[in-house]
């Protein structure tokens, strides 16, 4: 019987051992954790997963979703998705921006990302400060697909545009 496959997403209070009780839940269900990202933003811990497993599996994670939220004390959502998908035809690179921070950047960035038709498949952002001066600086970093049909060059370039209207340190890599 093939896998089926749920998106596992929760958010609280950051607390020591939140992680462990979800996944322990996955676990006791036997489900299996594929992929995740796990962070602390602010006060609050924040998880998405995908998960697989066979279709009872499944439904006990889905069904169960609801009381294991209240009994942890956090925001919980377990929905059905498709497998994982590798991007057919495209090329990876990643894409680094480092800069002051300002508002504006990670639209600014990922708005000339889509004008060009390429996928984003991870975004991350940081801020912090600066040695020595303290200013805030703003990292971004995205892990993208390049058509088959976008020159890598014309891609470079419209980055580097981009780069100089906003006041960008932008780095573009082949993965």
């Amino acid at each position: 019987m093939p896998n089926r496959y749920i998106a596992v997403s929760a958010m609280g209070h950051d607390r020591v051992g939140l992680a462990d009780d979800i996944v322990s839940w996955i676990e006791a269900a036997g489900g299996n954790v594929e992929d995740s990202k796990m962070a602390v933003l602010g006060g609050e811990f924040a998880v998405i997963m995908l998960v697989s497993g066979n279709s009872g599996i499944v439904d006990i994670l889905i069904d169960e979703a609801p009381s294991r939220a209240q009994e942890l004390g956090i925001r919980l959502d377990a929905a059905e998705t498709t497998a994982p998908h590798v991007s057919a035809g495209g090329r990876p690179y990643i894409v680094e921006s480092v800069s002051l921070d300002s508002p504006g950047i990670v639209h600014a960035v990922t708005r000339e990302i889509r004008s060009m038709g390429i996928s984003i498949e991870d975004l991350e952002t940081s801020s912090s400060a600066a040695p020595w001066t303290g200013a805030p600086v703003f990292r971004m970093k995205a892990g993208v697909f390049l058509p088959s049909s976008l020159p890598v060059a014309e891609f470079r370039e419209r980055l580097e545009i981009l780069a100089h209207e906003r006041d960008l340190d932008i780095r573009l890599e082949p993965v």
